[in-house]
């Protein structure tokens, strides 16, 4: 069955950093973009970062430019999110999700999510 699992969340300290993965299967996802969203309690998910299949498109949401980095390494099916210089508004549970073609940054376009992970930034 088709599969997106999250880890690495945690809590950490303002100004921290962690990395979170995601580990890909029971299809192919080479062939799709990988997103990063984030959701917290009572607000709708949103976009954080995006790659494209081949790595070469990325987009980042303006609220996390300069501090995150996505990437992802297509042999291993993994995707994974690098988050330095946290902040409380950083707190969140954070989703993997892909899509088959080019990248785009709105929720709708996605077809397969992961359970998330909750990242926690105290001040």
């Amino acid at each position: 069955q088709v599969q997106l699992v999250e880890s690495g969340g945690g809590l950490v300290q303002a100004g921290g950093s962690l990395r979170l993965s995601c580990a890909a299967s029971g299809r192919t996802f080479s062939g799709d973009a990988m997103g990063w969203f984030r959701r917290v309690p009572g607000k709708e998910r949103a976009f954080v970062a995006v790659i494209s299949a081949s790595g070469g498109s990325i987009i980042y949401g303006d609220s996390v430019k300069g501090r995150f980095t996505i990437s992802r390494d297509n042999t291993k099916n993994m995707v994974y999110l690098q988050m330095n210089s946290l902040k409380p508004e950083d707190t969140a549970v954070y989703y993997c999700a892909a899509r088959p073609g080019v990248v785009r940054t709105s929720t709708t376009q996605y077809d397969y999510w992961g359970q998330g992970t909750q990242v926690t930034v105290s001040s």
